[in-house]
């Protein structure tokens, strides 16, 4: 399906791994201009090379790689700034980000909280402050915001993710409505996908003892999933792209579970 962003410019978040870079995939797998970011050049790098791999043939897409602590909302600014210049203009935000540590309330200390709300929520609030003018003079202004499950469902051992990243639906929520109609806002909530910080769980896992194997893991975390399997960051990705585009015109405000059916609403 072609989504008809081709030559748009997408600004993708903490996108050198993981459910941003399959998001950044797929928008440039449609033609999109995509600036990534992410902290580790090395892993940046690589990142850059693969988005440009599903780039069509033609050689018509830029890929912008930006080293940017998300935190830092001068870095922020600048990562903004560099995109709209490199590539006249933002149409489409995603924003992601990696995950707070594991943690239990009684172990979680006061500056974890803090560190947790700047990455999972100032950031957003950062992110698009910044882009909002560029996204207001596009005509297909959107944001995504890729956020988890545990905004509705709570993850034993995940407070920080359980209670901070619930900030960002009210944020995605009031946006839709006070930015309609020249910019849409939508949320993904994705659930149990094969990225590489699941890769490193079931990894550790395999380590003390809990699974013999990585094929045992993943039968293991698909367990409850009527897919009957964890899903592939690329399934992400395409839904991403469908809600940054033309085609989702009329979606607004919405959280969209990717998560094979696992979640009860």
């Amino acid at each position: 399906m072609d989504l008809d962003v081709d030559g748009n410019a997408a600004l993708v978040t903490a996108s050198s791994s993981g459910l941003g870079l399959a998001s950044a995939t797929t928008l440039a797998s449609q033609g999109a201009n995509v600036a990534i970011c992410g902290r580790d050049e090395e892993r940046l790098e690589a990142a850059r090379e693969r988005v440009l791999e599903a780039a069509p043939d033609d050689g018509d897409v830029e890929v912008l790689a930006r080293r940017t602590d998300l935190t830092d909302p001068d870095e922020v600014s600048e990562l903004v700034e560099t995109t709209a210049e490199a590539f006249g203009g933002i149409d489409h935000l995603v924003t992601s980000a990696g995950g707070p540590p594991s943690t239990t309330f009684l172990e979680t200390t006061e500056r974890q909280w803090y560190q947790a709300y700047d990455l999972l929520v100032m950031s957003v609030v950062w992110t698009i402050e910044e882009a909002h003018p560029h996204l207001l003079e596009s005509d297909e202004g959107s944001i995504v915001c890729i956020t988890s499950r545990t905004v509705q469902e709570v993850a034993d051992g995940l407070l920080l993710s359980n209670a901070v990243r619930r900030g960002v639906i009210g944020l995605v929520k009031t946006i839709a409505r006070e930015f309609a109609p020249e910019i849409r806002a939508n949320a993904v909530l994705p659930g149990t996908i094969e990225t590489p910080r699941i890769e490193e769980l079931i990894e550790a896992r395999i380590e003390n003892g809990t699974y013999e194997s990585y094929e045992a893991g993943l039968e293991a975390l698909a367990a409850d999933i009527p897919m009957g399997r964890i899903g592939d960051p690329g399934e992400l990705g395409d839904v991403v792209a469908f809600l940054s585009s033309p085609h989702a015109s009329f979606v607004n405000g919405v959280e969209v579970p990717i998560d094979g059916g696992l979640m009860r609403s």
